[in-house]
């Protein structure tokens, strides 16, 4: 039995024929940018979203980075952040000029710990990226909080968090979230987008000028902006996508369920807060042998992967911040036991308990030893 990690040929499978005539309506009106699909996009994931604005960009990345921007942060500003997450979190800081003041993760959770944020901020912090790894939302009224008293503005990171709830409410929970749509993501196009959701009318209007060389009709120009529009083939795609994504969450919760129920102590599983409702972009567990874990399950076709290890201060192109291992010790730890494990709706109960059972084999026979 081969289990993939991700499996979007089963996902195409299932929607084909939808997904099909979606794109074939855009070659047959050919409107290929800032098309009517865009904008259906945008409003549709906006009312889902409970949010008054999405502007559809050209990938997460793009969202992030735009939105700093729009903040008109500045060179030597610093921006507060995790350590653990994916790079485009903080080379869109960098790439702005700004500083990236790195704050240690809950051991719970794996999200930014809001007990050290204050600890990080100076006259020269202008915002705070928390990141709703794996699917879960940070603990967002405290984040919230703190930067109220220290005048900041909050820029989330939802790339992994669609369909995530927070007191029953979807990202943003401040103002401004920033969303991925990459292939594999919950919700994912077929090709790199993204999306800036916001409820500040000023936000929304500036990343739709910087999205699209600072222009409106194309022939005034008010700011020097890029190209970092959403195609109408991808938000068409998304379209179709998009009524499934309830589903699809519910399903993911109910595998995640399914896996806590086999485990039962075997391995350290995600932890869902009270008032949090996980998406389960990522299914992560630990394990003290992960590297092992990850050769055992290999030669039984499950496919896992390890994220974010060496964790991002750690990496060579943040030399330059003098970080060194121990500096951010929770993160480490985290990183080093850490492994994915196949997590998608298409998966069915005989293949998630063939999993879990593998898993249960790989640490009695350790222990046997």
């Amino acid at each position: 039995m081969k289990i993939p990690l991700v499996d979007l040929k089963a996902q195409y499978q299932n929607i084909k024929s939808e997904i099909n005539s979606a794109i074939q309506e855009v070659f047959t009106n050919s409107q290929f940018i800032l098309g009517p699909q865009l904008q259906e996009f945008e409003n549709n994931y906006a009312a889902y979203c409970e949010a008054k604005y999405c502007i559809g960009v050209s990938s997460g990345t793009s969202a992030i980075y735009l939105a700093l921007l729009a903040l008109n942060i500045k060179p030597g500003d610093e921006i507060i952040t995790t350590p653990y997450t994916f790079i485009a979190t903080t080379e869109c800081i960098s790439l702005l000029g700004a500083n990236i003041k790195f704050v240690d993760i809950d051991e719970t959770t794996y999200n930014i710990d809001v007990t050290k944020i204050e600890k990080a901020i100076s006259n020269k912090t202008k915002a705070i990226i928390p990141v709703h790894l794996f699917g879960q939302i940070c603990e967002m009224n405290a984040i919230k909080e703190i930067a109220s008293k220290y005048n900041l503005n909050i820029i989330e990171d939802s790339a992994q968090a669609h369909g995530a709830e927070y007191y029953n409410k979807k990202s943003p929970i401040d103002k401004t979230a920033c969303y991925s749509f990459f292939p594999s993501k919950t919700l994912g196009a077929y090709g790199d987008a993204g999306a800036v959701v916001t409820n500040d009318e000023s936000m929304a209007e500036k990343i739709r000028l910087l999205r699209f060389h600072g222009t409106k009709d194309k022939k005034s120009f008010f700011i020097n902006g890029f190209n970092h529009r959403l195609d109408n083939i991808q938000a068409a795609m998304l379209n179709v996508k998009l009524k499934y994504l309830d589903k699809w969450v519910q399903r993911r919760r109910q595998i995640a369920k399914l896996y806590n129920e086999i485990f039962n102590n075997y391995v350290i599983t995600p932890l869902e807060k009270n008032n949090h409702k996980n998406s389960y972009y990522l299914y992560i567990i630990r394990s003290k042998k992960r590297n092992e874990l990850q050769d055992y399950l290999n030669k039984s076709w499950i496919n896992t992967a390890i994220y974010y290890d060496p964790s991002l201060h750690l990496q060579p192109v943040y030399n330059y911040l003098k970080h060194r291992k121990g500096s951010f010790p929770v993160t480490e730890n985290i990183a080093s036991e850490a492994i994915a494990i196949p997590m998608y709706p298409e998966l069915t109960d005989e293949q998630v308990i063939f999993i879990a059972n593998k898993i249960k084999e790989f640490h009695k026979n350790d222990n046997n030893n």
